[in-house]
């Protein structure tokens, strides 16, 4: 139906009778010449149609944006000025002899091209428009190259790509599985996998030795720009490979995926830091390293001032006190500061104390807080030479208990970098490490694992079960940017180090038994050392593309509430279709019964 793509036209194809085939971008009418730019999948390229052609001519009068098209014409060069650098196909235009109609479009609801900002539900409920857009095409486009990329680097180092079940068992991961009935098992269910884990690691028990799949995960949880219900993932596993020598693989795959992708080369070695190092400096386990600010721990200085705010978690074994220096940034207006103030109560701090430093010199006269007169001079002294602080320099305080604290300053940090445009360098690659293999909930009084079940602990069963709470796990995250990109650890392989993690949990032999037999079972039969990670496919696209979200990286996204409004997903099934699943509803109790559309 045609010889060429539109965006794919160039000089070397001056005097061939070409026949391209697309979507009306813009069509202009300049004094009895009509110009049509025609786009495709690959870009534009401009038709000219002269009024000497009279039956093409008159269908050219009527096109309008959006129409598909079939041009067939002479490639010819564009008269002198009228040349477009910024266009593949800027230096030629094409003459057309013919026109055909291939379909007609009604009025978009919205423009292909343009800067007015469009709703994202309109965009989801139309979005085999939305994705006509050239920034779209460009966004699936990298997301092509992204994954055609870390396959060839997997294929080139003897990993297998191996399909897993998508129906399968419900396994606590985190997060609530999506169920789905079975029709030819009475009152059973399958779960939707929230990830592959246990496959892969029976696929190193099989001898498969290096997995990978791009494989849809699914997970019934609360959304925010960087969560899907269901997402892809590289998942990967390896046997006979310690955490080193995983890191040092997928360093060199993601080096090579941005270099080939995007051109752009990261560090030869990415560096390492602790979970302990990097919630004690940033707050959090995802630190976003171009951001050079920092939290100092002043708990010691404050433990004997009269200031309740900030003795009392001083002195409490669970609270942390810190301060934030942001170099120049006395400047900052009351009503920022009020602005900032509600900014971390979002993460559930109380208030935002603040001290502007304006004289350095001029000791407490030079300090400029209402919380400067609850501390005498040598606490203030201590503070100024623990942050570094200058004249001209703000510095904020968190105090409280220390989750609060790290969640609240760490999201301060980060804000006020972007904000203040205090970033220093593009990319910023961290591996983070040594994670607590628990942490306890005071609610349920009991612990959960950070990562996984799955994940071997740095330490003996003896050790580990003598002191659980401090037990470290052989865990590792990618974080890029201050976003966790992939995330793993080293397994399990033995059965007794399983079943000790399990109880450690809260889950009983019983109960291990019946979620997990088949684990068990195979752990006992030569389970080799084994370890991986999962990448978070749609998260490196979106900080390659430099998106907000994911969602404007995956063709057809749910929206925060989970749903698809392009084909208004979820929807009611009928009672036929209930009934032949032995499946009843109940309206859940305060709500209206959903009506179907």
């Amino acid at each position: 139906m045609r010889t060429h793509k539109c965006g794919e036209l160039n000089t070397q194809q001056l005097g061939e009778t070409v026949s391209i085939c697309g979507w009306v971008h813009r069509r202009r009418d300049h004094g009895g010449v009509i110009f049509i730019d025609l786009r495709d999948r690959a870009g534009l390229v401009q038709v000219v149609v002269d009024p000497d052609v009279a039956d093409t001519f008159a269908i050219a009068e009527n096109v309008r944006s959006e129409y598909v098209l079939k041009i067939t014409g002479l490639v010819r060069v564009r008269p002198t000025g009228t040349v477009n650098a910024n266009m593949h196909s800027g230096a030629i235009e094409i003459l057309a002899n013919e026109i055909e109609v291939l379909n007609e479009s009604e009025t978009p609801p919205f423009p292909i091209e343009s800067d007015i900002e469009v709703n994202e539900e309109l965009r989801l409920r139309y979005r085999y428009i939305d994705l006509r857009r050239t920034a779209m095409q460009e966004k699936m486009k990298v997301r092509r190259d992204v994954t055609r990329t870390l396959r060839n680097f997997l294929d080139d180092n003897e990993f297998f790509e191996i399909e897993t079940p998508y129906l399968t068992k419900a396994t606590p991961e985190g997060a609530r599985d999506y169920i789905v009935p079975s029709r030819t098992h009475e009152n059973a269910f399958f779960a939707l996998p929230q990830s592959p884990q246990l496959y892969k690691q029976m696929l190193m028990i099989a001898g498969m030795d290096r997995y990978y799949q791009v494989v849809r995960c699914f997970r019934d949880e609360d959304l925010r720009a960087d969560r899907q219900p269901e997402f892809t993932q590289l998942d990967i596993e390896t046997s006979f490979m310690d955490e080193n020598e995983i890191m040092e693989v997928m360093e060199e795959m993601i080096r090579q995926l941005f270099a080939k992708v995007i051109n752009v080369e990261l560090d030869a070695e990415f560096p390492r830091m602790s979970y302990q190092e990097s919630v004690s400096r940033f707050g959090v386990d995802r630190p976003d390293l171009r951001i050079p600010l920092e939290l100092v721990d002043i708990a010691d200085d404050m433990k004997a001032v009269d200031f309740k705010v900030f003795s009392a978690p001083a002195n409490d074994p669970k609270g942390r006190v810190v301060a934030l220096r942001v170099p120049n940034a006395s400047d900052l207006s009351r009503k920022d500061i009020d602005e900032l103030t509600k900014f971390v109560s979002i993460y559930g701090a109380k208030g935002l104390a603040y001290i502007k430093v304006n004289d350095l010199a001029a000791g407490l006269e030079g300090l400029q807080s209402p919380i400067v007169k609850f501390a005498p001079k040598e606490v203030w002294d201590s503070v100024l030479a623990k942050t570094g602080a200058q004249t001209g320099d703000l510095i904020f305080f968190g105090a409280d208990k220390a989750t609060i604290v790290n969640e609240a300053m760490g999201a301060l940090r980060v804000k006020l970098g972007q904000d203040l445009k205090l970033m220093v360098g593009e990319w910023k690659p961290v591996w983070v490490v040594d994670f607590p293999m628990f942490d306890w909930d005071e609610k349920s009084g009991r612990f959960n694992a950070i990562h996984h079940p799955f994940t071997a602990p740095s330490c003996s069963v003896e050790d580990l079960v003598a002191n659980p709470a401090a037990a470290l796990s052989r865990a590792y995250d990618l974080v890029l940017n201050g976003t966790e990109v992939g995330g793993g650890s080293i397994r399990i392989n033995r059965t007794s180090m399983q079943q000790t993690v399990f109880g450690i949990l809260g889950i009983g032999e019983e109960e291990a038994r019946e979620k997990f037999g088949f684990l068990l079972d195979a752990l006992k039969y030569g389970a080799p050392p084994h370890g991986g990670l999962a990448f978070g496919l749609d998260r490196l696209v979106m900080l390659m593309t430099g998106s907000s979200s994911i969602r404007d990286v995956i063709a057809f996204p749910k929206t925060q509430s989970a749903a698809c409004p392009l084909v208004s997903a979820p929807a009611v099934v009928t009672d036929e279709q209930l009934k032949e699943l032995g499946i009843r509803l109940i309206k859940p109790f305060g709500k209206e019964k959903v009506k179907q559309d």
